[in-house]
Order: structure tokens, then sequence, then C-alpha cells
């Protein structure tokens, strides 16, 4: 296929897109960078080998998939001209991602309690990569939050329809990578002691 054929507008929708690929790929390589830096830190000897994840965390596996499956059925809301009916799952979808965030300081704080910190006399290279890796998760989901309101707002403003999905499916592809990170971060998290 010949990316430069096409109307302008086709051009500027795949250009869209393109840019969200680049960088979702970005941030992929930065979660591979500090993933790497995790498994050769677990090598050490003061390495924490019987920490379990705070159950905030596994609620919030829970969150992510709900909330990715909730702007699926936005997009096809939209899709079919169902306005009203998008316009909730799309409420619902921010009101997911919001509860993700107070999830994961939930988690955080659960992990505090169980006398783990960040820094200082009672923190671990274990723990310390934790915070880290979650805390640049979260400060993607931040910007995810801002394209879902981003998407909301212009949903109410009617700029979507069947025949212009686009900032809706941008939105949906986004959000679902941060969900499926999670999931990866997660299930990284439990199973690699």
């Amino acid at each position: 296929m010949d990316l430069t054929q096409g109307t302008f507008e086709e051009k500027k929708r795949r250009s869209k897109k393109m840019m969200l690929y680049f960088a979702m790929g970005s941030m992929f390589m930065a979660f591979a960078g500090l993933i790497s830096a995790y498994i050769v830190s677990s090598s050490r000897p003061d390495w924490i080998t019987d920490f379990v994840l705070p159950s905030a965390f596994v609620t919030n596996l829970v969150t992510a998939v709900a909330s990715s499956v909730t702007f699926i059925m936005a997009r096809k809301f939209v899709a079919k001209g169902e306005n009203g009916k998008a316009s909730i799952m799309l409420l619902i979808t921010l009101i997911l991602g919001i509860s993700f965030v107070v999830l994961q300081f939930t988690g955080f704080g659960q992990i505090i309690d169980e006398g783990y910190w960040f820094t200082g006399a009672q923190s671990s290279t274990k723990i310390s990569f934790l915070y880290i890796i979650v805390a640049f998760h979260l400060a993607h989901v931040f910007s995810g939050l801002i394209a879902l309101v981003v998407v909301n707002i212009q949903h109410l403003r009617k700029k979507y329809n069947p025949t212009n999905l686009l900032g809706v499916e941008l939105g949906e592809q986004f959000w679902h990578f941060l969900g499926f990170t999670w999931l990866c971060l997660f299930l990284f998290f439990y199973f690699l002691k």
C-alpha cells in the first residue's frame, strides 16, 4: 500500500495513527529498559523474594480490563450512531480510569503499610524498582485520562459520528495499550520473584 496515496483526510488519518504507534513504541522501549534493569538486578544478594503484590494492584487489573471493555462498547455505539449509549460508556470508562489511579495510590499505601519504602533504610532495590516502574506507568495513565476527557468532551460536542471515529479510535488504542501494559507488568511482578 502506498502511504502517499489517498485524499487529504485519509493521509491525515494515517499520519495521526502512525504518530500514536511511534509514541506507544517508544513507551514500550522505555518499559523494556526498566524491566531489563529489574531482571539484571534480581540477581543481587539483597533482593527480596517474599514480597507479595498489594491487593489494590489485583483489583486494578480488573479495573483496567473493564475500562477497555467499556471503551470498545463506546466506540461501537458511536459507530452505530447511538450517542446516548456511547456517552454512558465513555463516562464509565473515565470513572474506571480515575478508579485505576486511586487504586494505584492505594497499592502504594499498602506497600508502605507492609514496611517497604521507595528510599531510605526500609527500602530495597526490588521495591524501588517496583515504585519506579508503576509510577512510570501511572504517569502514562494520566496522559490516557487526559485523552479520555478530550474524547468525552469531543463526543458531547458531537464531533464523532459513524463516519468520523478517528478521535475515539486513537483514544481507545492508547487506552488498550495502557491496559495491556498494566497486565504485562502485573504478571511480570507476580511471577518473577
